[in-house]
């Protein structure tokens, strides 16, 4: 039997998606990243059902998601610095052995039974501080360790584990194991998870940055200069970084701190049924990670990502609508699959079109302007649900998140410079970026 072209083509696309994984630092990095990564969604699904059992409003989850974001927002910055200074796997490495022994912490406390809401706040602020130290190293790592042809194949390959993990897997397993052993040995699990990463990450060793070109730096409040200064003359960049901050203040809050109520207080669910709704969303971001990555880069990217996004946003609504576990679980599938897009094609135009030598400060800015006021939607969700109700709390912030994400596209054209069409134009810039 002779294989259809569509067939031939799917196959194609799927050989595409893993070639990042024939350089052996990106398989490493990839590896152990995604067995931590299966921590990481036991620790979403066990932090939500420990606040919520440690204080049955949504003020807690509030409480913890803002003592996460917090020490981020104020360190991210010095985080890009930290990144472009120093060899980003080092930065990496002492970021997740910060992380893994707070989440070990929060475990023993949990199963000796002495655990406290201001107890989960100051540790939960304490992991803020390796994220925020994170967060930039590995954005700008992964083009150090991928051609740039490549690029858009290694971040759907991580949007790929990233959900599956994280969304899926992870929460799965963590329902399960809060279900038979306690939220406690969920946390511990995590906490044994990081020691995947912390061996890649030994094992990519030096040889990661070794092409970089390292120098003696001027002072940290210079070199965060610098790299506004590159984001400023950017427009595609400045604009989406403040046009995503504004509609995920809409957006944050309502979706970590509502979903879980909704699932728990609403339609009376456990903790297996919240780790169903998170791997429902894997599946949708999976399935899209798959598709981009065998397609390859849209002609119009920045169109694309926008309008994803926008989409994206109205599946608060679905969660507001909703009567049954599984409409719950279909809204997060697809919201969580339009949001995947989106971010894919955004780490692939930073990784591109940002110097390297830049990329870490400006990957913070990234971090710091896109949840720059989500610890106001985590402050404010709970006070607005209280006064106007669930539904309408869900449905009005669905509405405004989609509204401004639209709007932005539709009045600041300048955002579509690097599409396709346009990228003679992207490439000069970017060129005397790099000379200047």
């Amino acid at each position: 039997m002779v294989p259809s072209r569509r067939s031939l083509l799917a196959t194609a696309g799927g050989f595409r998606l893993l070639r990042p994984l024939r350089v052996r630092n990106f398989a490493l990095l990839w590896s152990g990243m995604t067995i931590s990564l299966l921590g990481d969604g036991m620790y979403t699904v066990a932090i939500a059902w420990t606040a919520y059992e440690l204080s049955g409003a949504p003020t807690a989850l509030s409480l913890v998601g803002l003592s996460a974001t917090v020490p981020q927002l104020v360190l991210v910055l010095l985080g890009g610095v930290v990144s472009d200074r120093f060899e980003r796997w080092r930065v990496m490495l002492g970021a997740d052995v910060l992380r893994a022994v707070i989440v070990a912490m929060i475990g023993a406390l949990a199963l000796a039974d002495v655990l406290r809401l201001w107890q989960l706040v100051a540790l939960v602020a304490l992991y803020g501080i390796g994220t925020a130290m994170f967060v930039p190293a590995i954005t700008a790592l992964v083009p150090e360790l991928v051609p740039s042809d490549r690029l858009l194949e290694a971040n759907a390959l991580n949007q790929v584990s990233r959900p599956l993990m994280l969304r899926f897997l992870g929460p799965a397993l963590g329902g399960l194991l809060i279900a038979k052993l306690g939220v406690g040995w969920a946390f511990v699990a995590d906490a044994a998870s990081f020691g995947a990463s912390l061996a890649a990450l030994v094992a990519i060793g030096r040889g990661a940055a070794a092409e970089l070109e390292r120098r003696v730096r001027s002072s940290i409040v210079r070199e965060v200069g610098e790299g506004l200064a590159f984001a400023r003359s950017q427009p595609w960049l400045l604009g989406t970084l403040i046009g995503s901050s504004l509609a995920m203040m809409f957006f944050y809050g309502p979706v970590y701190v509502l979903l879980p109520f909704v699932v728990k207080h609403v339609l009376g669910g456990s903790a297996g049924d919240l780790g169903l709704v998170f791997a429902a969303g894997g599946i949708g971001a999976i399935a899209m990670s798959l598709t981009l990555g065998g397609r390859g880069l849209p002609r119009r990217p920045v169109t694309v990502m926008y309008v994803a996004w926008a989409l994206m946003s109205l599946q608060l609504i679905g969660y507001a609508t909703a009567d049954t576990l599984w409409e719950v679980a279909i809204a997060s599938f697809g919201g969580t699959a339009l949001l995947v897009a989106g971010q894919v094609l955004w780490s692939t135009l930073l990784q591109r079109l940002v110097p390297r030598e830049v990329l870490g400060r400006v990957a913070s800015f990234d971090a710091l302007l896109s949840y720059a006021l989500v610890p106001l939607s985590y402050a404010v969700t709970a006070p607005v649900e209280a006064a106007i109700g669930l539904r309408t709390t869900l449905i009005g912030a669905g509405a405004a998140s989609a509204s401004i994400l639209a709007l932005t596209l539709a009045f600041f054209p300048r955002l579509r410079d690097v599409e396709v069409g346009r990228r003679d134009d992207l490439g000069t810039q970017h060129g005397a970026a790099r000379a200047g």
